[in-house]
């Protein structure tokens, strides 16, 4: 990823929030927060990973909201960052932090086992 790929993601991650948080009004989308924005090379393409609050339904329901918004959504994004073309919109789950919580879990359940061995 080059250096200006790179600005034009943190760039896109701080407006999309705002976006997100403040313009859209869909009753499906719940709390999402946007933890990263890879855009490729070539500006043409940007990758949005999200988080959401919720069980797997509201997750789904928020990602069909924004895939629904995604017009609005660029649109927005083409006023705010002055880019040639604006790059299409990919949302995906930020899977990390999953991943990462799954983890703490397993590391607390073994802790609590070595406490009661001991």
């Amino acid at each position: 990823m080059s250096l200006r790929s790179n600005r034009v993601g943190e760039q896109m991650k701080k407006e999309l929030s705002e976006i997100i948080g403040r313009k859209i009004k869909d009753p499906r989308i719940g709390f999402v927060t946007v933890t990263d924005v890879e855009v490729s090379g070539d500006l043409q393409i940007a990758k949005v990973y999200i988080s959401v609050l919720g069980n797997e339904e509201q997750r789904e329901n928020t990602l069909k909201g924004l895939s629904k918004a995604k017009g609005f959504i660029r649109s927005e994004i083409g006023k705010r960052i002055r880019l040639r073309k604006t790059p299409e919109i990919q949302f995906e789950f930020d899977e990390s932090i999953d991943y990462g919580n799954r983890i703490e879990t397993l590391i607390n359940e073994l802790n609590v086992q070595d406490r009661h061995e001991d």
